[in-house]
């Protein structure tokens, strides 16, 4: 399972989103777009035009923010995926 996040080092919503994967063990690779223009360019492309951060992508396919991480959570979704890539 391929993890994706593109965050910022004054975000909370970021911590807190990557607090999710680390319960469940799982690795993440983390764009950090504090200062880096290019990178938002592309997290807003990647997400629609989404302009907060944090923007997560699973095997590529566009998640949300953390409010939509912790929905996938609580609908037992995100659990599913990790058993299935056990």
């Amino acid at each position: 399972m391929k993890i994706e996040i593109y965050s910022a080092d004054y975000c909370p919503h970021c911590t807190r989103a990557k607090s999710v994967f680390d319960r469940y063990g799982l690795t993440y690779t983390e764009y950090d777009i504090t200062k880096d223009m290019a990178g938002r360019e592309e997290a807003m492309t990647r997400s629609g035009g989404r302009k907060t951060v944090p923007q997560i992508f699973i095997d590529g396919t566009h998640i949300g923010g953390c409010d939509d991480l912790v929905a996938f959570e609580q609908s037992g979704k995100l659990k599913a995926l990790v058993d299935k890539n056990d």
